[in-house]
């Protein structure tokens, strides 16, 4: 992730457009958006800038662990003309002591949480009861809690929004209680979409993360898959995604249209037959950018090369006997 102040990691700006355009497409208007990984409040700033202030009516909300960010996010709601009645930001950890209960189910959640994060899981006995992670029949791993985040993102989305959240790629094909989440994410039909994004696009790690899309409307059974690992700026310590990447991932989201190299759609059959595998690479095939060699025309060249040898062999034979009979 990018670099760390105040405890917090830092989204670049382009790519939290991205995330803000995903959690929000096509929805005229949002109950509300949410963060449960907050940090400083950029992801849930970026949704403000690049959308109408009405279509977001009730407000930004979100939670955050660190007390210094947290202050810092309220701090930006407030320098952002969020009036204090259109936000609340909470303390806490939202793992083990979630917020904002009371005001769910959102339209919109976007979210970078931290990846592979300890937490408790299975060391406290009531988790495995609770309304976020009891569904899916099994907690995330006590050093992993990717998928806690996930799940508790779901628990919290409404039935016509969509989240989208930045996701560390080693949970979407390792084995164990994360394969039986994406099962259970799969079976009952919320991921509409994953997203494998370049390596280096954060700062301070060179990690090519992936984003994942949640969904609870979705019109069919399919699972989509894009892979964006090609779409980047080069700069000078970092790659960046531009506003037309943006608007090319944007466009085969919308469309769910296979692109060949850049974009498949899979049933849920192929999906469940591959382990519940979710990662792009064994949907999408990556495009053979390798030199293609023509066997002909270099056998051609060879059969020319071989005679041009033969002749100067004979050549260099024939000057060798002139030599050595000069020399008799």
């Amino acid at each position: 992730m990018q670099g760390k102040s105040g405890g917090e990691f830092f989204t670049p700006q382009n790519v939290s457009k991205l995330i803000a355009q995903l959690a929000m497409h096509k929805q005229t208007s949002v109950n509300k958006i949410y963060d449960p990984a907050a940090g400083s409040g950029s992801l849930l700033l970026q949704a403000k800038k690049h959308f109408d202030n009405h279509i977001i009516e009730d407000g930004f909300y979100g939670q955050e662990i660190n007390h210094t960010t947290y202050n810092l996010a309220r701090m930006n709601m407030f320098l952002h003309n969020i009036n204090y009645d259109k936000f609340d930001m909470q303390l806490g950890n939202t793992l083990t002591d979630p917020k904002l209960g009371d005001q769910k189910p959102f339209d919109a959640i976007v979210s970078n949480p931290p990846y592979s994060v300890k937490w408790i899981g299975s060391d406290d006995p009531t988790l495995i009861n609770d309304d976020r992670f009891a569904p899916a029949g099994v907690l995330p791993p006590k050093s992993k809690a990717d998928f806690a985040f996930v799940l508790h993102a779901l628990h919290y989305l409404s039935g016509k929004g969509r989240a989208a959240i930045v996701c560390f790629p080693g949970i979407f094909y390792r084995g164990g209680a994360e394969k039986k989440i994406r099962q259970y994410l799969v079976d009952n039909n919320y991921v509409e979409t994953v997203i494998s994004l370049s390596s280096n696009l954060f700062f301070g790690t060179s990690i090519a993360v992936n984003i994942l899309v949640l969904a609870k409307n979705k019109p069919n059974t399919d699972t989509q898959f894009i892979d964006a690992s090609g779409l980047f700026k080069k700069e000078t310590n970092n790659n960046i995604l531009t506003d037309e990447h943006i608007a090319q991932i944007m466009a085969v989201f919308d469309s769910k249209a296979n692109t060949d190299y850049l974009a498949r759609s899979a049933p849920l059959d192929e999906v469940a037959a591959n382990d519940y595998n979710l990662s792009v690479s064994s949907y999408v095939e990556a495009e053979d950018t390798r030199e293609q060699i023509d066997i002909t025309a270099l056998n051609a060249e060879l059969k020319t090369t071989v005679s041009k040898i033969t002749q100067l062999r004979t050549e260099i034979d024939a000057i060798v006997v002139e030599i050595e009979g000069g020399d008799a």
